[in-house]
């Protein structure tokens, strides 16, 4: 399983919110390359970058930023998700360097974007989902939809993304915890390896993320814990490979 760091992007700022709230943030760096080197010495195999502002403009607003960290780290396997709207949005990540789109919001709006998105970008495409009680949010989580995820996650089976992020709202940027027993059911209800996300605070996180009762869970992405250092990403990761 692989630990991936999570670097959000607002206003050019490397930031982690509360439960995606903008007006509840931390800024943890003026710039968003430093910190991705950091958690590449620390041992990175991937890194998830957010382009906020982006989520809510619904175009990208922090591609520089997000291009500059491609450039550098051209072999590294980078996701990005925020803002992703359309083919040409895809096209442009993807020509800069970027590994993966995450389509969000416009994947619950409009399921078959994403069939278009991954005949167009075949390997390249990931589908976030973003829960509050198993209900799916949209727009920055701004807008709380009557879509089960569970539901909508089986609709992308056959349309070949790459792997589904689950984010658990409640737990997201509150040291929590993970919301094993959703994230769980979720990978035994589809084929879509699943990257979880939300809420992991420490070590004991990882092992029990290892150990959940499933063999879909790909990877966690991590944000707010190694930014506070309640986990160390190096650790993390070794015990991810351990258990895995």
């Amino acid at each position: 399983m692989l630990l991936i760091p999570a670097i959000d992007l607002k206003d050019g700022q490397c930031v982690r919110l509360r439960q995606g709230r903008m007006e509840d943030d931390t800024v943890f760096s003026d710039n968003p390359l430093e910190m991705a080197m950091r958690w590449v010495e620390e041992g990175a195999r991937r890194l998830h970058l957010v382009d906020l502002n982006g989520a809510f403009a619904g175009e990208p607003v922090n591609g520089s930023a997000i291009r500059s960290i491609a450039n550098a780290y051209p072999e590294l396997p980078i996701q990005v998700g925020g803002g992703i709207r359309d083919e040409a949005t895809i096209e442009a990540y993807l020509g800069a360097g970027v590994s993966y789109c995450i389509i969000g919001t416009q994947a619950v709006k409009e399921p078959e974007f994403v069939a278009r998105a991954c005949k167009a970008f075949p390997g390249h495409v990931i589908v976030g989902l973003d829960a509050i009680s198993g209900m799916v949010a949209i727009n920055g989580w701004a807008e709380v939809t009557d879509q089960d995820v569970t539901e909508l996650a089986r609709r992308f089976q056959d349309a070949g993304v790459s792997a589904i992020v689950y984010t658990d709202i409640g737990r997201d940027g509150m040291l929590s915890g993970p919301n094993i027993e959703a994230t769980a059911a979720l990978a035994n209800a589809i084929t879509i390896p699943v990257i979880a996300s939300g809420g992991i605070t420490h070590i004991g996180d990882i092992e029990v993320l290892c150990n959940a009762d499933t063999t879909n869970i790909m990877g966690a992405i991590t944000g707010r814990a190694i930014y506070e250092g309640t986990l160390d990403l190096a650790t993390g990761q070794k015990l991810a490979d351990e258990l895995s």
